[in-house]
């Protein structure tokens, strides 16, 4: 860093001078050598310790260079100058010129860098100061996810992005994860109903988040938005069925009511949950997601569930789920390979007193940790 006075009035005069130089050759519309001196000039300034006036010439360098023709050149050249104040540990200036390297990424369809462009720059303004950037932080997470899930190798990440960002966006991140360490602990000491308490409000969490879904989530990528709806709509039902089964556990007659309440309300969502991800699915050709097959009959398995707890049969899950499937023998075939498929398939047939022994065996997702517990107080 220069100290003496002298030297550094004359450094900062050299700096103003290149920036000059290089805005007449943008004029000229030779960006290319205007950004190499824009870039002489802030290593000037770097040299100085002048950071503000640093972030001001980042700012009209990011300007510059995405007017670039060549986007693969100008992703070259971003990269490059973020190298650099990576190493300075500028993290502000870093997520700033990582976000339109997001752009810049996203724009060619070059889905991976955009995501890790984005959730990079997320990290860095979230370590700057939590607070003052927290929505950025959070807004940004939730676009890397749906950068990469356009992509065919970070979909599955796509889809843990997307998620954890409406959560953070809902504010609701980590203390979904406390809330239910703590819900698993009360059931482990027999607390059944002060543990259905706590996954009733995780339900509310997540019931929260759903209403602001389509704000969040750009309405062009139709795909995201139908798995994102069928996921909260599936976490909603999915932990309002496990406080219903709490209740149930307690053997308190009091909760008869409030049991059938949760019990029909998760049959609907579960419904819809279906209902979206049949759409998804059956706008796909044949490569269908894995985890979404195994996803909606999950749903499928826990009406027949439901169903049978409550005495109350308001449809056929299997014809639910099957229904106006004709024209998609492929994924026909899928859906009945799946193990909880073969689970609905049993308990129609045996009932669930019968099935129990086979559910211990499967998993079952964030059940998992719950259902020898749970299972146990039915057989």
């Amino acid at each position: 860093m220069i100290n003496n006075n002298s030297e550094k009035d004359i450094q900062e005069i050299n700096a103003i001078k290149l920036i000059d130089q290089a805005e007449n050759l943008v004029d000229k519309g030779n960006g290319e050598d205007a950004i190499n001196l824009f870039e002489q000039a802030a290593q000037i300034y770097i040299d100085l310790g002048s950071y503000i006036k640093l972030d001001q010439l980042f700012i009209r360098i990011i300007k510059v260079i995405s007017q670039f023709k060549n986007k693969i050149h100008a992703i070259y050249r971003l990269k490059s100058i973020i190298r650099k104040t990576e190493i300075l540990k500028l993290n502000e200036l870093s997520a700033k010129l990582l976000i339109q390297l997001g752009k810049i990424s996203f724009d060619i369809k070059d889905w991976e860098t955009a995501g890790e462009s984005w959730v990079k720059a997320s990290e860095y303004l979230y370590e700057e100061d939590a607070e003052e950037f927290y929505s950025l932080s959070s807004l940004l997470l939730l676009k890397a996810g749906q950068a990469y899930e356009r992509s065919p190798i970070k979909k599955e990440v796509g889809k843990r992005l997307i998620l954890k960002g409406v959560m953070k966006i809902n504010k609701f991140d980590e203390l979904y994860e406390m809330e239910e360490q703590r819900a698993l602990t009360l059931l482990e000491m027999d607390e059944f109903e002060p543990a259905a308490k706590k996954f009733l409000d995780i339900a509310s969490y997540f019931n929260k988040a759903l209403d602001n879904l389509d704000e969040l989530i750009d309405g062009e990528n139709k795909d995201t938005l139908l798995n994102a709806k069928a996921r909260f709509i599936h976490f909603i039902a999915e932990y309002q069925t496990v406080g219903a089964l709490c209740l149930r556990a307690s053997e308190n007659r009091e909760h008869n009511e409030k049991i059938k309440q949760l019990g029909k309300g998760s049959i609907e969502l579960f419904q819809k949950s279906i209902s979206l991800l049949k759409e998804y699915l059956f706008s796909l050709k044949n490569d269908y997601d894995k985890e979404i097959v195994l996803r909606i009959t999950f749903d499928t398995m826990l009406i027949e569930i439901l169903q049978e707890m409550l005495g109350e049969y308001f449809l056929n899950p299997l014809d639910f789920l099957l229904e106006n499937s004709e024209s998609h023998e492929n994924l026909v075939q899928k859906l009945k390979e799946s193990p909880y498929f073969r689970i609905s398939e049993r308990i129609e047939s045996v009932g669930i007193q019968d099935s129990l022994e086979k559910l211990l065996e499967i998993n079952l997702g964030h059940f998992e940790k719950i259902k020898n517990r749970l299972i146990s107080y039915f057989l």
